[in-house]
């Protein structure tokens, strides 16, 4: 019960408009993923940057499970298998960026869509997180069972072979 697992991974990228940029980033995470991606939607208006509120800037695909350990495997190949320790944070969390696509193995370049960069932000938790989700009787996690950043360091090198710099 207290080894950690993979919660969710989430394949995000941030466009900035909507339109035809979009709609290319959205064919390009169909490509990679397999799984229809969601538009991400404006909060606030930013006129300095053309930005409306309410208005799709971006678009993201949700992974669990083999799917989530796939991916991130292909991921990690993508960073040469190296990840900065800065990168986690202190619930044991993290996130990194890839700055185009085509560093993915296997995946050649498209014209049509052009070059595209992707954050990707993994959640860990370990068995009997659900009582901070469930609908009745939620509850805190205790700080017993949170998982730590080194704990996180481990489980990452342990299962996926990277290099933590």
């Amino acid at each position: 019960m207290q080894v950690p697992r993979i919660e969710k991974v989430v394949v995000n990228i941030g466009c900035g408009e909507s339109g035809e940029k979009l709609r290319r980033a959205e064919k390009l995470l169909q490509k990679l993923i397999n799984k229809k991606p969601v538009r991400t939607i404006s909060r606030h208006k930013i006129p300095s940057w053309g930005i409306k509120k309410r208005e799709p800037i971006g678009c993201k695909v949700t992974l669990r499970g083999k799917d989530a350990e796939e991916f991130l495997k292909r991921a990690f190949i993508a960073k040469d298998n190296q990840i900065k320790k800065s990168n986690f944070d202190e619930y044991g969390n993290f996130s990194f960026g890839i700055h185009e696509y085509i560093d993915f193995p296997g995946i050649k370049y498209d014209p049509d869509i052009g070059i595209f960069g992707m954050d990707i932000c993994v959640s860990l938790e370990r068995p009997g997180f659900r009582i901070k989700r469930r609908r009745i009787k939620k509850s805190k996690i205790p700080s017993r069972n949170r998982i730590s950043k080194e704990e996180a360091i481990e489980f990452i090198k342990n299962k996926f072979k990277v290099k933590i710099i």
